[in-house]
């Protein structure tokens, strides 16, 4: 079995921004409009028994608001009615109150231990819905927004065990057959006897097939697959083509396998238990490796065949399977690597195409090799870091590479979550194919840019917030950094009492919303229609990114948020907000004494 990568986000360096200034405090209006609900959202609360972080986290946090990315600016809730109401945006002065578009067939506030109704689009014309309760259900709608041809008609539902939310669900079709696969989440009470808060979290990956019949169409299920772990994901989403999945957590998530590949496992894991001696020994210089073999008795040079190509590489002995054979971690010159027996050991010298960057590993995903790091490496290394120790507490700040000093670090920049990870899931084999550990680069929301393609997640990077894209058709290049939110990463960890975070399909903005009345927004940088300078430095200013802050005129707890590209959408237990938060185009007089006091019209 091939061992997972180790893969590392690739930050494009154009996309940052170094010479960022911070926001400007402004004090433009931002229409915002109030819509009194005839029902009240079906907000359930956090029972007595559901008393830990995971349940917070799953479903004391949860939003209530749900965004159809496939029609933006509709939006949709479940009031207590168990009605699925929607409202659509075309006119900011004159939308029409939400409209009910499904009814739950039976009464979820009759179930003790039910959870929030949750609602996911998986494609421009189908939806996925969880009662609370345990039900799940499959509806074709037909074209959303459109009266004439939209029509909810359930095609699939069924009782899959204890309630559960649905974290993300997608439409697909191959060989001619449609399939829709969801993502439930449980957060369930563990055995008498196990460690810890007593709880775990479980993700069910359900896929619902469409069943060949005459004039009828109709679904069951294909596939039921569990993970289990044992704090709540932040992200979790199916690849487009329901072949992969891919999770970041802080702790780790696994397949929980039947009872026959369980003994299959033990079985494997007494094998391992006995320590093998590696395969292979290689060492590394900034211009070859070396490559070390131990050869049975008696081998000569006619038995041993060794074939090298700019990217990979083969040793086996005559009429038995390769020794050594796989991708080499880079590129090599092929025609000048060589090899020679020595000792009765095989000796390969490899040498390197691009000279400089040291290897991580010889061959992709082969852990039966030892590396060996010579004296004189060791030595260049610890002269590297030495810098970064000292027993005094900072003895010279001065000097080109200052020791590091805990007491600099300030109280938004600690995060106690520092082994969390981003894993992707084969679907066939069920076992993790890429692994990133994220460190220190917190996680902070995910959007939908694009909703034929995964959900983004934006992770802080030093004070910055960087959008990740996921491409599961790239397994070389399987996250694609596509925004960097400017010092939004900092700004962040000063809000205490943030609830939601979110930003629109065009980036052009991020907001954070706390848990009552309060909404930031921080736009990006935009083009000045004005020429304006500096006042302390007096150079010219081309561009000004601005904080602006919208209060809503509610005493309720805010429950759900969503942005899109010229309004955020706000829900409170009565009330639906919006605010307009696309640009105000007003002239130069006006935009000028806007942000007086930051920048002046005149230099001194």
């Amino acid at each position: 079995m091939e061992a997972a990568a180790n893969c590392s986000l690739r930050v494009k360096r154009l996309l940052l921004d170094p010479k960022f200034e911070g926001y400007k405090l402004s004090l433009e209006p931002l229409a915002c409009y109030q819509l009194g609900l005839d029902s009240a959202v079906a907000e359930v609360k956090l029972r007595d028994d559901q008393y830990t972080l995971d349940h917070m986290r799953a479903f004391g946090m949860y939003n209530y608001l749900h965004l159809d990315s496939w029609y933006q600016d509709n939006v949709y809730y479940v009031d207590q009615l168990g009605r699925v109401m929607n409202l659509s945006v075309t006119l900011d002065t004159a939308f029409r109150k939400p409209r009910e578009v499904f009814r739950l067939p039976s009464d979820v506030t009759a179930c003790d231990n039910r959870l929030c109704a949750s609602i996911h689009f998986s494609s421009s014309t189908w939806v996925t819905i969880s009662d609370g309760t345990g039900s799940l259900f499959l509806i074709k709608t037909g074209k959303r927004g459109d009266a004439a041809s939209e029509k909810w008609e359930i095609m699939f539902n069924e009782e899959l065990g204890s309630p559960f939310v649905i974290a993300h669900s997608v439409s697909f079709v191959k060989s001619d057959v449609h399939s829709v696969a969801g993502l439930l989440l449980r957060v369930e009470k563990d055995e008498l006897d196990a460690k810890g808060s007593g709880f775990h979290v479980s993700l069910e990956w359900v896929t619902i097939t469409e069943v060949d019949q005459e004039d009828n169409q109709r679904y069951e299920i294909f596939k039921r697959r569990v993970l289990q772990g044992k704090s709540v994901p932040h992200y979790a989403a199916i690849e487009p083509d329901g072949d992969g999945l891919m999770i970041v957590s802080y702790k780790p998530f696994k397949f929980m396998q039947d009872e026959e590949n369980q003994l299959e496992k033990k079985e494997d894991g007494k094998i391992a238990d006995k320590k093998k001696d590696p395969v292979y020994y290689w060492q590394q210089t900034e211009d070859d490796l070396t490559v070390t073999i131990h050869l049975p008795q008696d081998i000569t040079k006619d038995d041993i065949q060794v074939q090298f190509s700019p990217d990979h590489i083969i040793v086996a002995l005559k009429s038995q399977p390769p020794l050594v054979e796989g991708k080499l971690c880079s590129s090599i010159d092929h025609e000048s690597c060589t090899w020679i027996i020595r000792d009765n050991s095989l000796e390969i010298s490899l040498i390197k195409k691009d000279e400089g960057p040291m290897w991580p590993e010889l061959i992709v995903g082969d852990a039966r090799g030892e590396f060996i790091m010579d004296s004189s490496q060791c030595s260049a290394v610890a002269e590297r870091l030495i810098h970064l120790t000292s027993e005094e507490m900072n003895p010279n700040p001065d000097k080109e590479n200052p020791p590091c000093n805990a007491q600099e670090l300030e109280e938004c920049d600690i995060f106690l979550e520092d082994s969390t990870s981003l894993c992707r899931f084969d679907g066939n084999t069920l076992k993790i194919t890429h692994v990133v550990n994220l460190g220190s680069n917190q996680y902070l929301f995910s959007a939908v840019v694009d909703p034929k393609e995964m959900p983004c997640f934006c992770l802080r990077h030093d004070i910055d917030a960087l959008l990740w894209q996921p491409r599961s058709d790239q397994p070389d290049n399987m996250w694609e950094h596509i925004a960097t939110f400017n010092a939004l990463g900092y700004v962040q960890a000063s809000k205490e009492d943030k609830k939601f975070t979110a930003c629109p399909p065009n980036y052009s903005y991020a907001a954070i919303c706390e848990c009552l009345r309060r909404v930031f927004i921080y736009r990006q940088p935009t083009p000045l229609s004005t020429v304006l300078y500096n006042r302390k430095e007096g150079r010219q200013v081309g561009q000004v990114a601005k904080q602006l802050i919208a209060t809503l005129e509610a005493s309720d707890p805010i429950l759900g948020f969503q942005a899109t590209n010229e309004r955020l959408f706000v829900l409170t237990t009565k009330s639906l907000f919006l605010i307009k938060t696309a640009l105000l185009y007003t002239n130069s007089k006006c935009m000028r004494q806007r942000i007086v006091g930051v920048v002046s019209s005149q230099p001194k």
